[in-house]
């Protein structure tokens, strides 16, 4: 039982490092999409949709392809004069992976560790409530 349980753990892993090692070779290096299949200059925001060659199912099922998990938002999006989908994906461990994939070809073209959009604001010491009660000490003491 023991041994099943170490290759069915072993078996994950070197799963979860094949896709990767694998990614790689989409990554430019810093995350970027360098290239794509549509052009977004000169077209507005609300054209979006209409100009993508593949459904948000479809960029979600590439992206899934290659890094499983569950999927926490999709949209089309801009990404240096091409048209996208962002998809993030939430990984068991928890990590979050923004992955770009062309909306015209399905091609995973970036991917790149990402935080959660709800997280980014969290322990800031700068927010309202938090200067409403220093400002509030601060008279006290006077």
């Amino acid at each position: 039982m023991k041994k099943k349980l170490i290759i069915a753990i072993g078996s994950g892993l070197l799963a979860i490092g094949l896709a990767v090692a694998g990614a790689g070779s989409w990554e430019s290096g810093d995350g970027e999409v360098r290239g794509g299949t549509i052009r977004t200059e000169n077209r507005l925001e609300a054209d979006f949709p209409a100009m993508a060659g593949i459904t948000p199912e479809q960029a979600v099922q590439k992206a899934s392809a290659v890094v499983p998990g569950r999927v926490l938002k999709t949209g089309l999006e801009d990404e240096n004069g091409f048209l996208v989908y962002g998809v993030e994906m939430v990984t068991a461990q928890k990590t979050v992976v923004d992955v770009k994939v062309d909306a015209g070809s399905g091609k995973v073209l970036s991917m790149e560790l990402d935080e959660p959009d709800d997280h980014e604001d969290r322990g800031n010491p700068d927010r309202g409530t938090d200067d409403n009660r220093q400002e509030g000490d601060h008279d006290s003491e006077d």
